[in-house]
């Protein structure tokens, strides 16, 4: 029996929205969701790339309120119904296979935007080792490693690592969230990023770790940094 066959027997594949077994000829998605896809559609802040209200703004309420450390973000879906239970699924129930479509996704929205950016290299942010063993893997790593496979440049999630167990961050204001994740991460001895990265993680709220994990890179030789999430919780205004 074939490698690819015999992990398909023991870790079965499933929709990464709706969970149902796939088949055969069904590579990413079941035919009934692909046929319904939830991509955000309309204007979108020209920062972090969330849907905006206002069809007459340039940017969030959030990024409105505060500069980033980041240049510009992609993200294809919001953060609710069928998309957040696929990546609580992902993220708690171990269905690392949901990571080639939404790699896929990303790639499919972000196509126009990576060829003008050139990321030279992929970076997941880290998670803490207590989580990372309770989880069995970093699911935002799962993502960068296919999503890099997809652009065809190195990932190099593992040159980066926490550095304290923070709270977590849907607990806390946004100034509280920036302030747990202060001097959060840290780069490997001897390690430099080349000059233009791509974060990538799976869901983005206010920014607060992307602006974070921006800094961590920026001090170890970056210039230009960019994110890659799945979904975006909604944005104010």
């Amino acid at each position: 029996m074939h490698p690819s066959h015999l992990s398909e027997l023991l870790y079965p594949r499933h929709c990464p929205f709706c969970d149902r077994l796939l088949r055969d000829d069904e590579p990413y998605l079941c035919r009934s969701c692909a046929k319904n896809i939830p991509w955000i559609r309309g204007p979108v802040c020209t920062s972090c790339g969330r849907p905006l209200d206002n069809e007459q703004g340039e940017y969030c309420g959030d990024c409105r309120k505060r500069p980033h450390l980041y240049r510009q973000g992609i993200v294809p879906f919001v953060y609710k119904g069928q998309v957040q239970e696929s990546l609580m699924r992902f993220k708690y129930n171990g269905r690392a296979e949901y990571a080639d479509f939404y790699a896929r996704a990303i790639g499919m929205r972000g196509k126009e935007s990576f060829a003008r950016w050139k990321p030279e290299m992929t970076a997941a942010v880290p998670v803490h080792p207590s989580r990372f063993v309770r989880r069995g893997y970093n699911q935002a790593g799962v993502l960068a490693e296919k999503l890099a496979a997809g652009l065809g440049i190195p990932d190099v999630s593992g040159y980066l690592y926490r550095r304290k167990k923070t709270a977590p961050q849907k607990e806390l204001t946004p100034a509280d969230r920036r302030k747990n994740l202060d001097g959060a991460f840290g780069v490997r001895d001897g390690f430099r990023f080349p000059s233009r990265v791509l974060l990538v993680d799976d869901i983005y709220t206010t920014g607060a770790t992307m602006d974070e994990l921006a800094k961590t890179v920026r001090m170890h030789g970056a210039e230009e940094v960019w994110f890659a999430c799945l979904a975006s919780t909604p944005g104010e205004g």
